[in-house]
């Protein structure tokens, strides 16, 4: 893991924020336990039922903030070879996204006689191959496990922020084209707040979720223009005017994560820390395996709940005694899974797989 100093704490708070919130969502939402906690705690797991899930909207910010500055720190245009950048951010998706479906079909096997509802009656080739290929949405199978459209889409916007950045480097030629990439990210951003993300049959592919995942990218490339502060205005305006047009509770969620996002990157670049030192450390610890998190958790929900159901007379209170130790678990879980299976894959080296991909 990286050092504390070497960390950016906004962006590690922001994820451990989601990756907790979506967990918590779908433990209040599956099965006995979700009973269980709506028993119990009815405000809380109705309001995380309701509205946990826009936690990935901040996901989404963060990921094209990440992937901005991963590919294009300067705002300049793409410099590397777009092959090898596709096939590593799906090696790095997909290897622990199949690993964490294998446990899941592995716990759905060890569930089916006690808890058959949420267990997939058939299982094809062509399902299991589509969301190999992250496209199972595209193809109309069914998720095999929650939050596997997310990965997906994960993809698909990544891809489309890199076709975007070649866009501006084979196709302008001249001085100018320094800022043609981030340009087009944002009249791709507006395409999407204006039309695309109006259009919820459109939800397997990227142009809708694009709006939130541009404005991640486009909050990192104003950070490094001398007139930040006015960009950040028109930006505002221009989504406040998509809001105007047909309000979004997720569209106004990632405005305002973008916004903060922006706020603190300020703060960072001027070296003023948001957080004391321990904290941030903290924080690092909780950010690093939060995709580890958001992958593993639904196996352990699957069998505490089958658990659950075998115990004879619980009570709400056991159910969210279970439900506490459930997310512990997971959490705990999810460190060794990012250090044996999410970190080997972002480690491989997809040049060494294709040789053909080492031209740029």
């Amino acid at each position: 893991m990286s050092s504390p100093s070497r960390r950016l704490p906004h962006v590690d708070a922001l994820k451990v924020l989601a990756a907790q919130v979506i967990v918590l969502h779908h433990l209040v939402s599956y099965g006995p336990l979700a009973r269980a906690a709506h028993e119990a705690l009815p405000w809380l797991a109705g309001a995380l039922h309701q509205y946990g899930r826009m936690a990935v909207q901040v996901f989404l910010v963060v990921g094209g903030y990440l992937s901005a500055r991963g590919l294009s720190p300067r705002g300049k245009a793409l410099q590397a070879a777009v092959p090898a950048l596709l096939w590593r951010r799906y090696l790095r998706l997909t290897l622990p996204f199949l690993a964490a479906l294998a446990l899941t079909l592995g716990a759905c096997g060890l569930i089916a006689s006690s808890w058959p509802e949420l267990v997939p009656a058939d299982i094809s080739l062509g399902q299991l191959l589509a969301h190999a290929l992250l496209l199972h949405d595209v193809l109309g199978y069914e998720a095999l496990t929650v939050g596997a459209w997310y990965v997906a889409i994960d993809l698909q916007l990544f891809a489309l922020l890199v076709g975007l950045l070649w866009l501006a480097r084979r196709g302008w030629r001249h001085p100018g084209r320094l800022v043609v990439g981030p340009l087009l990210v944002a009249v791709a951003a507006l395409a999407s707040a204006f039309v695309f993300n109006r259009q919820p049959e459109l939800d397997a592919f990227a142009p809708y979720f694009f709006v939130s995942y541009g404005l991640g990218a486009l909050v990192h490339w104003l950070g490094l223009w001398r007139h930040r502060g006015t960009g950040l205005v028109l930006l505002a305006l221009a989504m406040g005017a998509a809001l105007l047009l047909d309000w979004r509770d997720r569209l106004a969620l990632a405005l305002t994560t973008a916004l903060w996002l922006a706020w603190a990157q300020q703060r960072h670049a001027e070296g003023r820390p948001l957080l004391p030192t321990a904290w941030a450390a903290l924080l690092a610890a909780g950010s690093t395996p939060s995709y580890a998190l958001f992958l593993l958790h639904f196996p352990v929900l699957l069998l505490t709940n089958a658990l659950l159901a075998q115990l004879p007379g619980a009570t709400p209170a056991i159910g969210l005694l279970l439900l506490l130790a459930t997310w512990l678990l997971a959490n705990c879980l999810a460190v060794p899974f990012h250090r044996w299976v999410e970190a080997p894959a972002a480690r491989l080296d997809p040049l060494a797989w294709l040789p053909r991909l080492r031209t740029a």
